[in-house]
């Protein structure tokens, strides 16, 4: 084992809170105490990105108007995917896909503007700006599962008109609508799973070696 190792329990803890992390729906109000707040936030800030660029952005959403009318964006998006879904729809609409009104903290995570000046990491890959907001997300959701706090991912909604509604720059672009909180309790396994939405499938159907498709 190397010597830069953390202990067994600290190492425990790391993997506990990655298996254990989930896309949260249910939430039981409360609030999110300042201090702690920040603490997430801050290991937010704390990922990796591509170029040292820092591209995400945090909106935090305190006015109760607002949360009235992001939820009702994410109400229209779910209205039309339930449309595309076609044979599926029924079912998609008794799946609960969002807490916004029930959580403690309500943050919409953005790209910033202006991402086409950074080079560095992106000149064939541009797409690594979402990938490093992805990663502070990331950081944010394991920080709180840490902590006892839900977190859910909110993705259904038309990314111009919340930007729109939150009045960001031209060129920036709205990726998550994020609810965090306290819940009464974390889902043994993933919610779509428990609904019976899907199957997760096992690592060894995505692992190969050498070449696309040959497994080890």
């Amino acid at each position: 084992m190397s010597e830069h190792a953390y202990s067994a329990a600290e190492r425990a803890a790391i993997y506990r809170a990655i298996g254990e992390r989930r896309d949260m729906r249910h939430f039981s109000g409360g609030e999110v105490a300042p201090e702690l707040l920040a603490r997430l936030l801050e290991a937010a800030h704390q990922a990796p990105s591509v170029g040292l660029m820092q591209p995400w952005r945090f909106i935090r959403i305190t006015r109760r108007d607002l949360r009235q009318r992001i939820q009702a964006l994410v109400e229209d998006e779910r209205l039309r995917t339930a449309e595309a879904l076609g044979q599926r729809s029924d079912e998609f609409m008794q799946l609960k896909v969002e807490g916004i009104n029930d959580c403690a903290e309500l943050l919409v995570a953005a790209l910033m503007d202006k991402r086409e000046a950074h080079v560095f990491g992106r000149r064939t890959l541009p797409e690594m700006d979402l990938a490093s907001l992805s990663c502070a997300i990331q950081n944010l959701w394991l920080s709180a599962r840490a902590e006892g706090l839900g977190m859910g991912w909110v993705s259904l909604f038309d990314p111009l008109a919340l930007a729109e509604l939150l009045g960001m720059p031209a060129g920036a672009k709205p990726l998550a609508i994020l609810c965090l909180g306290p819940v009464h309790e974390f889902y043994p396994a993933p919610m779509l799973a428990l609904e019976g939405w899907t199957t997760p499938r096992p690592l060894a159907d995505m692992l190969f070696e050498n070449q696309w498709g040959e497994a080890e």
